[in-house]
């Protein structure tokens, strides 16, 4: 049977296929170190989960809620804003509460795409960057992921060569998966493209509060005049370590956000009154648990980047977000992301997250998270020690044909 229009537009899942290897390793009782999925597996704050406890049952609150958020949320986020990057936001025209930054990307795309609209986005990438366009009926231009002149030399570039114009463009720093980290003026020049040439940013800043040094990552929101062009997605999922909570916000030009309110309106009334009020007070409360938070990250990238080069891996340090972008040991580099990636949950009992899947340029690559204690990053590179240290020969018959010599 032929599948649906908007499921053939979607390529096969390329997770799946590392998941599937872990399930069988498991399944033979391996100890799989997972740093595939950059799932947090830090506790929420203690005072968060305190206030859903207190709240829950409280009367009105198993009732349906308010699709873009409640007004004690949405002023929350707008104060983060002001406190933060000194961005003001009118909390009732220019914030919307999202299932996480995930849905809100997805449904954005839906309220501004029309079908055959182009839109520009960073190759690798998060996939719902491209994803959610694609189910929308839009087109992906791939542009360069790294913030550097190359990348405004593609953006002029795709303005020529596209037709339609293109609609909008994508920023995800600092980056999933590569860690890349844009600055003030990158943004700067960001903006004053967009508007020169009429077309949408859209900003991930999901990673905001995982960064390493004395230089937080700003909003390009902190541009003068980037409201006119702009809305950018924040998660409470990396922040508070709230990954299942599903709490997330757009923010920023208006039209865009009440074309987003309205898509939403018609789709979901907006997460438990609880979540929502625990996350308020996630918001309005101390940011101690942040910087613990940041500290655990930080140890654990400086584990990693230690242990894994000593075991014969050099993996780049990673200034902010909760990943290392690691290209493939020089003897694998072959075989692509997909093949290395099922082979190390098989011969070195660990799991990381294929490069492919956030796009063909990053098939080079994997990306790890740093979502397991320092102990088990140690233990993963151990087993990645032995493993390197076997030779591909002795391994020859899990790699592909192709990439034997």
């Amino acid at each position: 049977m032929e599948e649906f229009y908007r499921v053939r537009r979607l390529p096969p899942y390329v997770f799946e296929q590392v998941n599937r290897a872990k399930a069988v390793a498991r399944n033979a009782g391996a100890d799989i170190v997972d740093l595939g999925m950059g799932n947090p597996d830090l506790p929420a704050p203690a005072h968060v989960i305190e206030k859903l406890k207190e709240t829950l049952g409280k009367p009105r609150t198993d009732r349906y809620s308010a699709s873009k958020g409640i007004a004690g949320l949405r002023r929350a986020q707008a104060a983060y804003y002001e406190r933060r990057f000194g961005v003001k936001l009118n909390p009732d025209t220019q914030v919307v509460a999202t299932l996480g930054s995930k849905e809100g990307f997805a449904n954005v795309a839906q309220a501004i795409t029309a079908p055959g609209d182009v839109v520009l986005v960073p190759n690798p990438s998060y996939p719902i960057h491209a994803f959610g366009f694609l189910m929308a009926g839009g087109v992906i231009r791939s542009v360069p992921a790294e913030p550097n002149p190359e990348f405004f030399h593609a953006l002029e570039r795709a303005l020529v060569h596209s037709i339609p114009k293109p609609i909008a463009v994508i920023a995800c720093y600092p980056a999933n998966p590569t860690a890349c980290v844009a600055s003030l003026d990158f943004y700067r020049d960001l903006v004053a493209f967009a508007k020169k040439h009429e077309i949408f940013i859209l900003s991930d800043l999901a990673y905001a509060e995982v960064y390493f040094d004395n230089n937080p990552p700003p909003s390009v929101l902190q541009v003068p005049g980037a409201m006119d062009v702009t809305v950018e997605f924040t998660s409470m999922s990396k922040t508070f370590s709230m990954p299942g909570w599903r709490m997330g916000f757009a923010v920023g030009n208006d039209r865009i956000i009440a074309a987003l309110g309205r898509v939403k309106s018609y789709l979901d009334y907006g997460a438990f009154t609880p979540v929502q009020v625990a996350a308020t007070a996630a918001l309005n409360g101390p940011d101690d648990c942040i910087r613990e938070m940041r500290e655990i990250y930080r140890k654990r990238r400086d584990v990693l980047v230690d242990s894994f080069g000593r075991a014969g891996w050099q993996i780049p340090s990673p200034s902010a977000s909760m990943f290392a972008w690691a290209k493939l040991p020089e003897a694998f580099r072959g075989m692509g992301s997909i093949e290395f990636s099922k082979l190390l949950v098989e011969k070195a009992d660990v799991a990381v997250a294929p490069g492919i899947g956030f796009g063909e340029h990053g098939d080079e690559y994997v990306r790890i998270a740093l979502v397991e204690n320092e102990q088990r990053i140690r233990q993963a590179a151990r087993n990645i020690r032995r493993f390197l240290e076997s030779g591909i020969d002795k391994l020859h018959n899990v790699v592909p044909l192709a990439t034997r010599r």
